[in-house]
């Protein structure tokens, strides 16, 4: 990176002072990611994100919850025993079969996950406080017993009342979980909540390592997960690309380039294949890059203003806070409506033709005209195309879920 890329703002202030010394990532992506409506990925899929993950030094993946499925056993378990550097995690709920399928799925770590808000148990798991309570700590002393280190988790953590919240990871730390995992289930946080609510946890707490894990509802997903490790969280979550349920997860590439360039603060991971790990997991899981993403999305480095083409030509920081080789991407000059002069000298000079000033303010014209009177639709069929590809693409047809019922001796409505 640039010697003055990481100047900014936050640098200055006291706010990074509560920075741990290490953040591990935590990745999602083998299993939130792909709890994606419609999305699902093969026993090979899996292997292949995951070793891609862990050559670029993700510290801890969790890989899926091996009671869901044989194949997410298989898959589960495929991971697990495949020799990678990073703690494999499998998921389970606070039931003893979920358990005993990741012990029997070789991982090295389960996430026991329960509902603790107090509308989680009222209108889903509809148990009392102290049942919620009782189970949670006979499954961690259960995982332990049965020799997997444990993180407790539960959902909708920050919607929760906060002395029962602590009552109950004292219990579980107790219990033997050796990470509190906390969670904003729907995404309702900001980032000056998150220190507010990160301050009354760490007094409520037992000493614990703390983790976050946020959605992304109301695009609050990566600043949230930043607010909490400027608190001291030392084990943030991510999916590569966002994705997961709803609206997503805290993206990974994002997460990890905030740290880099916002923070000047070495995550261990390899960025030079951030885009190569992006547009892998858009093939595999089948959702495209949004035109917008950061990072890695395909206008994130992509100029048609002739004042911003101009200044980035001039100096790469006039227009993009990180250098796109750093990461694995190259810039694009797109030639449009707003197009001026120095793109188009730029570009032919690289093909190393020479033109007048004359020549390139024509050709500038050129571009504007041609560009101003194309008619729009083919683009109006590409929107129309996608969206029905996207309706199919989202699991099963109603006719094939009717097919699938008659299978199973359930008769189709007339």
């Amino acid at each position: 990176m640039e010697e003055d890329l990481v100047h900014n703002y936050v640098l200055e202030k006291d706010i990074i002072k509560g920075l741990p010394d290490k953040v591990v990532i935590w990745e999602e992506t083998l299993r939130d990611g792909e709890q994606t409506p419609g999305v699902f990925f093969t026993v090979d899929e899996k292997l292949k994100i995951a070793k891609m993950l862990d050559d670029m030094g993700v510290g801890i993946m969790d890989v899926g919850i091996p009671v869901v499925s044989k194949e997410e056993f298989k898959a589960v378990k495929a991971v697990a025993n495949e020799g990678l550097k990073a703690t494999i995690v499998g998921a389970a709920r606070t039931v003893k079969s979920d358990i005993d399928a990741c012990v029997d799925a070789d991982v090295d770590e389960t996430s026991i996950f329960i509902a603790c808000s107090d509308l989680h148990l009222k209108y889903k798991l509809q148990m009392t406080r102290e049942k919620v309570l009782e189970i949670a700590v006979e499954s961690c002393e259960y995982a332990r017993d049965h020799g997997l280190d444990v993180s407790f988790v539960t959902e909708d953590t920050v919607r929760a009342d906060l002395d029962f919240v602590a009552e109950l990871y004292n219990a579980c730390t107790e219990a033997g979980a050796k990470r509190a995992v906390l969670c904003d289930t729907v995404g309702v946080m900001t980032p000056s909540a998150m220190r507010w609510w990160l301050g009354e946890i760490k007094e409520r707490f037992k000493p614990v390592q703390l983790s976050f894990h946020g959605h992304n509802d109301l695009g609050m997903a990566v600043a949230n997960s930043l607010a909490a490790v400027e608190c001291g969280v030392e084990i943030p979550h991510t999916t590569v690309n966002g994705i997961g349920e709803r609206s997503g997860n805290t993206s990974f590439e994002e997460l990890v380039m905030g740290l880099e360039v916002l923070y000047d603060y070495r995550t261990g991971i390899d960025i030079s294949k951030l885009y190569e790990l992006s547009t892998m997991v858009e093939e595999i899981s089948g959702i495209p890059l949004s035109i917008n993403k950061p990072i890695v999305g395909y206008n994130a480095f992509s100029h048609e203003s002739g004042i911003h083409a101009d200044g980035v030509l001039k100096k790469t920081l006039t227009y993009e806070p990180m250098d796109c080789a750093d990461i694995g991407r190259t810039r694009k000059f797109i030639f449009g409506k707003h197009t001026g002069h120095a793109p188009v000298a730029d570009k032919l000079e690289k093909a190393g033709i020479s033109a007048t000033p004359e020549q390139v303010t024509k050709i500038v014209e050129g571009i504007k005209e041609r560009a101003e009177h194309t008619e729009k639709k083919e683009q109006v069929e590409f929107i129309k195309m996608f969206r029905e590809m996207e309706e199919h693409r989202r699991g099963i047809s109603d006719k094939e879920f009717w097919a699938i019922a008659k299978d199973a001796g359930v008769n189709p409505p007339k």
